[in-house]
């Protein structure tokens, strides 16, 4: 596969048909998500495009060619959100865009006009476009802006009165449940629930980037279990593509990945996000899964009747036999090609008579025998 290139678009993901689920469904703008698949890929770009604009609009045009369902940045009202400490304090930092924490944040901020820019890219590249809002402006702000659905932060899980406004607003929602504990999720789901079922409730390990031994992927067998009716999905902060793929196939049927344009740019983020090429693969991957998958019926499939033919064992003479004869054990030796009686068949054909000469290593078939089995 030659490196990905920002001039060349990238090869298509694997179309697949749409499966069909009785489970929970989520609908909004022309996004439909349901239990059983397709995966819905959400590129989180979140900060990287490190408040250029231009770069912002440059990664959503790159995921949108990569084959994901939707882009999804971040709002903070950074004044509001953070205390006047916090805000004020130092940020001497090699991923430092100011000289305060709060500098920092605003330098990585877009603003309504933006914003407005970045979706109509979004939307005129086919893909859906989301973005978390981090404090009850951001909720106003995005909401103003038009957004089809609601994300929310692991940070926000407990923060009951920011999803509630959210919920009463009637679009989905989509909440990352990373550090809290099962009781903390049955407390923001119940909240949300109150006023609709349009929730995706988001594995997630809050560690940046997680180990793989962190992942703890069998959680998502327990937000199954205890959330039957919300979708469940996958947000993850781990290097690399195998994990989401995993998730999938346990049932996570959206998943969230941080993407870059390149690892190494200035930011927290870009470590742990997928560059173009590791995005691609990981859609291509996550397709792949739906066609791998197949059916529950076990059978021999037509496009295996070559390889049986071939690879597998039939009963042949291990010498010549007269008409006439009485066939037992030692008359038979098993080879390949297949084609004839199958060697667990030897009991059924011992005993029968031949109506015809038998060469040595002649394939055994019903045209040899005088009359049809007992």
């Amino acid at each position: 596969m030659p490196p990905f290139s920002e001039k060349e678009p990238l090869n298509p993901a694997v179309q697949v048909e749409e499966v069909t689920s009785a489970g929970p469904v989520l609908t909004f703008g022309k996004s439909r998500i349901q239990a059983g698949g397709p995966c819905y890929v959400i590129a989180e770009i979140g900060h990287n495009h490190q408040g250029s604009l231009e770069k912002a609009r440059l990664m959503i045009e790159t995921a949108a060619r990569c084959g994901v369902n939707a882009v999804k940045f971040q709002k903070r009202s950074n004044r509001s959100l953070y205390t006047r400490e916090m805000y004020d304090r130092p940020y001497d930092h090699e991923n430092s865009f100011g000289a305060t924490y709060g500098e920092h944040r605003e330098k990585l901020e877009f603003g309504l006009t933006e914003y407005r820019e970045l979706k109509d890219c979004a939307e005129a590249q086919g893909v859906e476009f989301m973005c978390t809002a981090f404090d009850l402006e951001s909720l106003d702000f995005v909401d103003t802006l038009g957004v089809t659905s609601f994300k929310f932060a692991s940070g926000d899980l407990t923060n009951i009165p920011l999803l509630t406004a959210a919920a009463a607003r009637n679009k989905p929602i989509f909440l990352s449940t990373g550090a809290a504990s099962l009781e903390e999720i049955r407390i923001a789901y119940g909240a949300i629930r109150r006023h609709h079922d349009q929730l995706c409730l988001l594995h997630c390990v809050c560690e940046y980037p997680a180990e793989y031994a962190n992942l703890n992927l069998n959680i998502i067998k327990t937000l199954r279990r205890e959330f039957p009716d919300v979708l469940i999905g996958y947000s993850g902060h781990d290097n690399g593509i195998l994990a989401p793929v995993i998730a999938y196939s346990m049932g996570a049927v959206v998943v969230e990945k941080h993407f870059t344009l390149n690892r190494s740019l200035k930011g927290t983020d870009h470590r742990f996000s997928l560059e173009p090429e590791g995005l691609r693969k990981q859609v291509r991957d996550l397709r792949r899964l739906d066609v791998m998958l197949g059916e529950e019926e076990k059978v021999m499939r037509e496009y295996e009747a070559a390889a049986r033919q071939k690879m597998g064992k039939s009963l042949y003479a291990s010498r010549n036999l007269p008409a006439g004869h009485v066939l037992t054990e030692a008359d038979f030796s098993i080879r390949s090609p297949g084609g004839g009686f199958m060697p667990y068949e030897i009991s059924r054909i011992c005993g029968r008579q031949l109506k015809k000469p038998l060469r040595s290593e002649t394939l055994l078939t019903e045209d040899f025998f005088e009359n049809p089995p007992a």
